[in-house]
């Protein structure tokens, strides 16, 4: 059953508009908490001053001393609604992907083919730059490094995005050649692992270094979160996106069975 385009990019502002609340909520229930321990170390730093031959220990609030221009609270709720309107952009581009791909997706529904395209864009843009540049908590991170930091996340994220087009154009020629299905599925899960272990390898890491007074699990926790965040969102996308579609298309089949 073919729908419009105009359609399908409603469904895609939906269900965009729903991935982005539900990474919301994630952050607000999962990744504040983690933010909020951070803070507490970052907020208690104190620096040597050395004086007159002695070491006096001086404590130094966040943000240079000065009271934040903004509450903690404010900037939850700033990001709540940046985390909607950013869903509904990636909701659009999911569409507009989906559009385009869906016939290559398989004959399994628009469900399966929805969560599939989910799938790949999690691990694309989300799981793998998470593994070379992974996300730090506020206690973690030197200001002087930042914007090498943004240059090799953007060079993770135009890899990542890369790799799925690599593997779909391998596919292509392999389907031309008349190759089997089970060997060119084979070969593209292949070509997906070594284009991965090439760019986990050879892109360097975050130049930041954890201090000694940040805890592992600390870490870690804010790590997992900020990627439980992001799956949040590309599972409600993939799950909203697939079912709204379904139901388009057995609508569209009900009423093209109604006799005119």
């Amino acid at each position: 059953m073919t729908l419009s385009f105009g359609s399908v990019l409603r469904r895609g502002v939906l269900a965009g508009l729903s991935a982005g609340v539900a990474s919301a909520v994630v952050t607000w229930l999962v990744v504040e908490p983690v933010i909020r321990r951070a803070l507490v170390i970052e907020e208690s730093r104190t620096t040597a001053v050395h004086g007159g031959g002695q070491s006096i220990a001086v404590h130094v609030p966040a943000h240079g001393g000065d009271e934040p221009l903004v509450s903690r609270t404010v900037q939850v709720v700033g990001g709540g609604v940046t985390a909607a309107l950013g869903g509904v952009a990636v909701g659009v581009i999911f569409a507009v992907v989906y559009a385009r791909v869906r016939e290559r997706l398989g004959s399994r529904g628009d469900l399966v083919g929805s969560l599939t395209l989910a799938a790949i864009g999690f691990g694309a843009v989300s799981l793998l730059p998470a593994l070379v540049v992974p996300a730090n908590p506020p206690a973690v991170g030197d200001a002087d490094t930042v914007g090498r930091r943004t240059m090799l996340y953007a060079v993770v994220l135009l890899l990542g995005v890369a790799i799925p087009l690599v593997v779909a154009t391998v596919d292509r020629r392999l389907a031309q050649r008349g190759t089997l299905t089970s060997t060119r599925r084979t070969v593209d899960v292949l070509t997906a692992v070594v284009l991965v272990v090439l760019v986990v390898t050879l892109v360097p890491g975050s130049p930041d270094v954890v201090a000694d007074d940040v805890p592992a699990d600390l870490l870690w926790d804010f790590r997992l979160a900020s990627l439980a965040q992001l799956a949040a969102m590309w599972l409600t996308l993939g799950l909203v996106f697939g079912v709204l579609m379904e139901r388009a298309v057995t609508r569209d089949r009900a009423l093209t069975a109604v006799p005119a």
